[in-house]
């Protein structure tokens, strides 16, 4: 019988941090809502020098947080936990994920499930054997395999890796913390991202260069770890580490919002980032690069503005007032419509339910094979 109340276990790379990672805002949100959906749950996070010296929070309403220091302590304190759940979720970019991995196989009880939430980057180091948190002989262990990116990767996670039961769940929002506010405009394009070398090609012809073209326009990117010899213009400002607090300011303080695609997740396609969705639920115009399966998630040149040049930047920050407000409402509406952590929490809670009545139907089975087999030793 599947319980009213699930009992959820989250291990993630961070939760109380957004510095450096988009997972935090993905977790703080779903969790929300699962939350919401009456179910009870513990983030099981390590505690790491980078994100204790950036920490937003160590408490939260909706789930409670739990930090440890090694290997050993998650052991020591939590196997009775892990035991007894549901379900048990372990999330990609955990420290020693594969040993992490391999202890949730071997103590939990009933679903487990990796969260994967940078799929494209994870079946690329799985491929060259240098995946630090997840080893290719776990992915057929999970109950399900849970992917950020959909399509075709999907299937190639069932055929080629083993995974038993792979499903989208995709980032997501959570519209009380995201929507249309009133502020000064201060910028006429802005980025939020952490610096990645395969990305920065792209910020450099699309944004950098748009700016040098425009000096009368502002510009802005935000994020942590950009090199020292980055070259900004003068009408770009430059913000190191943007708390998520501070996100739907800025997003609103802009005219449009750009979207750069890591090239990993441009080749899967179908990869949206937590970034498009937050700018969206804002009522703030976006501007993407272009990766398979975008028009899955919204309606092109409608809802959101592909570029593939400085040029087509430049002339889309000329746009009409009227129509840059349409396109931005437009997109808020999908948004609500098809992307909020509600959305996702109730696709999440179906995929659990379902592995609980696989796991349900194994466990009569086997025990319908044993009484047959006593039986049949008596006989």
């Amino acid at each position: 019988m599947k319980p009213d109340r699930l009992r959820c276990v989250f291990l993630g790379l961070s939760i109380t941090s957004t510095w450096g990672n988009g997972h935090a805002t993905t977790y703080r949100s779903l969790l929300k809502a699962l939350a919401c959906r009456g179910h009870s749950i513990t983030f099981l996070e390590r505690d790491v020098p980078w994100y204790a010296s950036n920490r937003e929070l160590d408490q939260l309403p909706y789930c409670e947080i739990a930090l440890y220091s090694s290997l050993e302590e998650l052991r020591d304190r939590f196997t009775p936990l892990i035991r007894t759940s549901d379900v048990v979720i372990l999330g990609s970019y955990v420290p020693e994920g594969i040993a992490v991995g391999r202890w949730l196989r071997n103590t939990a009880e009933n679903v487990t499930g990796f969260y994967d939430i940078d799929t494209p980057v994870t079946l690329a180091a799985l491929k060259q054997e240098s995946c630090e948190y997840l080893a290719a002989d776990l992915v057929p262990q999970f109950d399900v395999y849970l992917s950020f990116t959909g399509g075709p990767t999907l299937k190639f996670l069932e055929r080629k890796w083993g995974a038993r039961c792979a499903r989208a769940l995709y980032c997501s929002v959570d519209p009380s913390l995201y929507y249309p506010e009133p502020q000064a405009t201060r910028w006429d394009l802005g980025y939020l991202g952490t610096y990645a070398a395969d990305r920065q090609q792209a910020l450099d012809d699309l944004l950098l260069q748009t700016a040098r073209s425009m000096p009368e326009k502002r510009f802005v990117v935000a994020g942590p770890l950009y090199p020292e010899n980055v070259l900004w213009p003068e009408n770009v400002d430059r913000i190191e580490h943007l708390a998520a607090a501070h996100h739907r300011t800025f997003y609103n303080s802009q005219r449009f919002t750009l979207n750069l695609t890591r090239q990993d997740m441009i080749r899967a396609g179908y990869s949206p980032s937590v970034r498009l969705f937050e700018a969206a639920a804002c009522g703030v115009p976006l501007l993407s690069d272009w990766w398979p399966g975008l028009n899955r998630f919204f309606e092109l040149y409608r809802e959101i503005l592909p570029v593939r040049s400085g040029a087509d930047v430049a002339s889309y920050i000329e746009m009409p007032e009227e129509q840059r407000h349409q396109i931005g409402e437009r997109a808020r509406a999908r948004v609500l419509r098809s992307h909020t952590a509600a959305v996702r929490a109730g696709e999440l809670e179906n995929h659990i339910f379902a592995c609980l009545d696989r796991l349900s139907y194994t466990r009569g089975r086997s025990r319908v094979a044993l009484k047959h087999s006593a039986t049949a030793a008596t006989a």
